[in-house]
């Protein structure tokens, strides 16, 4: 990527989400956490999965994949908004900022298609048991995976692209902190109609697709739910759903609400607080959503854990 855009701006500033110097405290020490739980927790639940050869089933290789992006998803944001608060600088460099908004663009897509392949799989086990062997193969869950990755890439890459074109006159502080799509666009001073209609078109295959696939799966996964007559395989049911239902909610009601509403119903702090919500609270939140609410994963989380302790004494 060039090292400025047509209009010779060089770099950004990145406002953050207080300019209060008590509430940037808190703020660095709040995201410092977040971020290390995190890591740590996604990473666990990697490790879990792993070394427990009951958990190697479609639906765990799928949510190793989910917690290995959302690794990757906050430290695309996260640790540069720690080193400006630590050095003072809140600039970030035209091709920093547009590389940044590339892999946070890539792995939101990686999320929202490995999120729909969670939600066939729950389908082909509830409502299809007896083919699920042959349905969820390795091969076939392998090539979801890729086509997550490569969907959103293309995606990604687009958009970027697309971001090259514009002209920045002047004004480059963007009301955020980290270099999100929306805000970038905002600051343009060219015409931006092709960079809305392709995050509007190519959102639409990234976002709303995939969650109509969701919608469709659960909706199947409902009715044959309402067929049981077992009060333990309807409760075995809900608590084996539930945790991906969670995130699903937390994650497209929120992108949803940022990226695909009129701007005139919500402000730019709004969008942030928003923003917030599923680039750092939800792949935090996701190793406790999926860990407390599936026994399986308790399981294989406390045999981890007196593992590693029986190895220390």
């Amino acid at each position: 990527m060039e090292g400025a855009n047509q209009s010779g701006i060089s770099e950004f500033i990145l406002l953050g989400l207080s300019e209060e110097p008590e509430q940037q405290r808190l703020l660095f020490f709040l995201f410092l956490l977040m971020y290390l739980i995190t890591g740590l927790g996604n990473l666990l639940i990697m490790i879990a999965i792993s070394s427990n050869s009951h958990l190697h089933t479609p639906m765990y290789f799928f949510l190793s994949n989910l917690s290995l992006v959302d690794i990757c998803f906050t430290s695309t944001t996260i640790p540069k908004m720690l080193s400006n608060h630590i050095s003072k600088n809140r600039t970030i460099p035209y091709a920093g900022c547009l590389t940044q908004a590339f892999f946070f663009i890539w792995f939101t897509g990686i999320d929202s298609v490995l999120l729909t392949a969670m939600a066939y799989d729950r389908y082909v086990a509830i409502c299809a048991p007896l083919h699920y062997n042959t349905v969820m193969t390795p091969s076939i869950c392998a090539l979801l995976v890729l086509v997550s990755w490569s969907w959103a890439f293309i995606n990604a890459l687009i958009d970027t692209v697309l971001l090259t074109r514009l002209s920045f006159c002047g004004h480059n502080e963007i009301p955020h902190f980290f270099c999100d799509l929306s805000p970038l666009l905002k600051l343009a001073c060219s015409d931006t109609f092709i960079n809305d209609l392709m995050v509007h078109t190519m959102g639409a295959l990234i976002v709303f697709l995939p969650f109509i696939g969701i919608l469709i799966s659960y909706t199947h996964i409902f009715i044959a739910v309402m067929k049981i007559s077992s009060v333990n395989g309807m409760q075995k049911v809900f608590s084996t759903c539930g945790s991906h239902l969670t995130v699903v909610c937390l994650f497209y009601g929120t992108i949803i609400g940022v990226y695909f509403s009129p701007t005139s119903s919500h402000t730019a702090q709004q969008d942030t607080a928003a923003t917030v919500m599923y680039t750092v609270v939800t792949p935090m939140l996701n190793p406790f959503i999926y860990s407390l609410r599936n026994k399986d994963m308790k399981e294989a989380l406390k045999m981890l854990i007196i593992r590693k302790l029986g190895s220390t004494l």
